[in-house]
């Protein structure tokens, strides 16, 4: 497994993967459902933690904001879909959140890897931010040292401003 520390597998200028995977609800996502918009697609570690409720929760209160620069939100973590499908009822999240099980999609992008809390070295999700634009290209990258959950959304809106 990678290290985020080593360069992203996907990089600036690199095309997102064309099937992303399966939502909360059993829909295929699609790269190419998303051409002439743009994407907020982002990795988080795991449903209903507090830093990923408070991601998505920002993410979920600026949506219109983010949709008027014509960004869709999608999210992508390892949970089960019954666990993305709880955490969207129970949150009010009305976007798709990718179940990827396998962690095919975030090896893929590069943010699934060697992480350390508390001391002890883990494999999993490394909480990261892509911004791709209508053509299903990543225009920026964001890393787990420049995510601050509870303001997300206010982070990316100022990038992209």
């Amino acid at each position: 497994m990678r290290n985020f520390n080593t360069q992203f597998i996907m990089n600036v200028g690199d095309r997102i993967p064309e099937v992303l995977g399966t939502d909360q609800y059993g829909n295929t996502i699609k790269a190419s459902d998303y051409r002439g918009r743009k994407i907020v697609l982002y990795s988080y570690p795991k449903a209903s933690t507090s830093g990923c409720t408070a991601e998505a929760c920002s993410l979920q209160a600026h949506k219109a904001d983010l949709e008027a620069k014509g960004y869709a939100i999608i999210g992508v973590s390892k949970d089960k879909q019954e666990a993305q499908a709880k955490f969207a009822q129970t949150y009010s999240l009305d976007f798709p959140l990718i179940a990827d099980t396998s962690a095919e999609l975030l090896q893929a992008l590069g943010c699934w890897g060697e992480k350390v809390a508390c001391g002890h070295k883990t494999i999993g999700t490394l909480r990261t931010t892509y911004l791709v634009n209508e053509e299903g290209v990543i225009e920026r990258i964001m890393g787990p040292k420049e995510i601050k959950t509870k303001i997300h959304a206010e982070q990316i809106l100022e990038i992209i401003k």
